[in-house]
């Protein structure tokens, strides 16, 4: 952070907050307002003579209010700038000045109330996101008595008593009587991996810093009882098997089950009631102090970021990453990256990995000077736009940008825009094209593969990423399937047009099948989504022109589905021998007799 700081080529903005961000890739105007600090940062020497005449006494949120703090004060001791700062909703020196003496004894004059927060402006090319993570407050989970008795501690508030900064100097002691313990507890897994209460996923860090912290407890007071109360340990870093089992050799006691309650004894002590899942037995366990292993939840910044960035989140409320294996730290909004537990609950060498991987793909980006961007993007006739919007509504990267009220044309934002060509399967009017998979281009593919023998062949489109590669996944390893499939490939799902069927159907096609990525696998966030939408709609129309809904089938194929594949080719094939060529020239005839009227 120091060397960050002191980098000519680096603008720090601390106390500041990001207010709204616009633009895309190449050129973001990231709106921040920076809050006032009441001290000029470039001229205090961080003497402390402040702080020292201060009289108001706060706690100080550094050590979770372990220790106090002055209303003027420094964050932490490795705070960059190296600069006091005032609490104005706890100074009593501040409109109106009643106080005042922190100015007296600033021989500086470096303390300014008459300063306030200022907005300003960034013009940038890439963004990083690295929103950090909150502990799990375990207030809701009353079993643990945490609200109620002062020896059940955090994992964050006891990692700050054994700290050699912390407020006790690294010396082990309880709230109550600030004696050393003789018997120390973990409980596992709290907020994490619950569906009552917490979350359902693993905060991934819990097991190794309880380990951890036992390492540290051994090294110090060999005598302490320790036991560790947990579901199962997940050490499945480079070395963390070897410290676990460190911590075993130790002495330190592993019990598999959770306290079910905790009940304060004699002398501030408490008792804690555990089912060992081993023994099977209902187990007693006298504690002096008992911490709990506090899960990680998203930053409270996330969901408002979120909104500002267009970004998308998982369903555990983490930013959403472009695709977990080829882009795990790229947004899908283009010059978004993320870094560390914004994207999910990561340790240090986990965090520091994915800060230097944004960092790389940041520069990777931007070094060139200018951006390139891939040919296959959208168009909007603006003669043919009649100022819907729903090409907005469906685009999963807020690439289009229409004014319905003014009766503004659609516009593409072309370095924004990944060509997934939803918009162009939803546009009504056509007015919207796909370069290099344009309606004529993908028509007249249904013709060709359609022109003879087609109450034999199985119409297919498939979208690049997956489905067409979970083919050729299936034909590199001659898993056998029939040879009358015909396949269409497609970006996305989301490009398969309603006039892409019609058309398949009215050449004569007796079974048509529409595959992509799974749904929450979608190499463009959520097109998918409107595939299923689209081919429902598609549904109800057949069923009320008596043409057999199955012949329409929509299944998810991945690139690694190649034996899935195979299975779905075969099963359609089955469904292509039950279609008579009565009732294939029926929906011909249908079709052909709809067209007509339509015109």
């Amino acid at each position: 952070m120091t060397d960050v700081g002191r980098h000519p080529k680096i603008k720090l903005l601390t106390m500041s907050e990001v207010m709204g961000v616009k633009g895309s890739v190449g050129n973001f105007k990231v709106n921040v307002l920076k809050k006032a600090r009441y001290v000029e940062e470039n001229e205090c020497t961080a003497c402390g003579k402040c702080a020292e005449v201060c009289p108001a006494v706060r706690p100080d949120e550094f050590n979770l209010g372990l220790s106090s703090r002055k209303a003027i004060y420094i964050s932490f001791p490795q705070a960059v700038p190296s600069s006091y700062v005032i609490n104005v909703n706890e100074c009593l020196g501040h409109n109106p000045i009643v106080c005042g003496k922190c100015i007296e004894a600033c021989d500086k004059e470096c303390i300014n109330f008459h300063m306030s927060d200022e907005e300003i402006e960034e013009k940038v090319g890439s963004i990083i996101v690295a929103t950090g993570l909150e502990p799990y407050d375990p207030t809701a989970m009353d079993e643990y008595g945490y609200t109620r008795f002062e020896n059940v501690l955090t994992s964050l508030e006891f990692e700050r008593i054994i700290n050699a900064g912390g407020p006790t100097q690294g010396n082990l002691i309880r709230p109550t009587d600030r004696e050393r313990p003789r018997s120390v507890g973990f409980s596992q897994c709290v907020g994490s991996r619950t569906l009552r209460k917490g979350s359902s996923y693993c905060s991934n860090i819990c097991c190794m810093n309880t380990i951890k912290s036992t390492l540290l407890i051994k090294e110090h007071y060999p005598d302490i009882d320790i036991k560790v109360f947990y579901i199962d340990i997940r050490s499945s870093g480079k070395g963390f098997e070897d410290l676990y089992r460190r911590s075993r050799k130790e002495g330190v006691q592993y019990i598999r089950g959770l306290p079910g309650n905790i009940e304060e004894t004699g002398e501030k002590g408490l008792m804690a009631a555990v089912e060992n899942i081993v023994t099977g037995k209902l187990e007693i366990h006298d504690l002096d102090m008992l911490v709990l292993s506090q899960g990680i939840q998203p930053a409270p910044s996330t969901q408002r970021l979120q909104e500002s960035l267009g970004l998308q989140l998982t369903s555990d409320g983490f930013y959403l990453e472009a695709h977990p294996k080829l882009l795990p730290v790229d947004a899908a909004t283009r010059g978004i990256f993320f870094a560390g537990c914004a994207e999910g609950p990561k340790d240090i060498k986990e965090s520091v990995t994915q800060g230097s991987a944004a960092a790389a793909r940041a520069i990777r980006l931007m070094h060139k000077g200018s951006i390139t961007t891939e040919p296959i993007i959208s168009q909007v006739d603006p003669e043919l736009c009649k100022f819907c919007g729903k090409c907005a509504e469906v685009c999963p990267y807020n690439a289009i940008s229409i004014d319905t009220k003014k009766r503004i044309p659609a516009e593409v934002n072309t370095a924004s825009c990944a060509g997934c060509g939803t918009c162009a399967a939803e546009c009504v009017f056509d007015a919207i094209s796909m370069n290099h998979f344009t309606d004529r281009q993908i028509l007249g593919q249904v013709d060709a593969m359609l022109e003879e023998k087609t109450d034999e062949k199985i119409l297919v489109f498939a979208c690049n990423w997956c489905s067409y590669a979970g083919a050729d996944n299936a034909g590199v390893s001659r898993f056998q399937y029939p040879p009358n499939i015909r396949l269409i490939r497609t970006m996305c799902s989301g490009r398969v047009d309603e006039k892409f069927i019609w058309e398949g159907f009215e050449r004569g096609a007796p079974i048509i099948l529409v595959s992509g990525c799974h749904i929450g696998d979608c190499h463009y966030i959520d097109a998918n989504q409107w595939t299923v939408k689209r081919i429902q709609k598609i549904h109800k129309k057949m069923a009320r022109m008596d043409i057999r809904p199955d012949r329409l089938r929509l299944e998810w194929v991945s690139a690694a589905e190649g034996v899935r594949f195979a299975e779905i080719m075969r099963d359609l094939e089955r469904l292509r021998k039950e279609v008579t060529s009565e009732e294939i020239g029926e929906t011909v005839r249908i079709l052909k007799e709809r067209k007509n009227n339509s015109k």
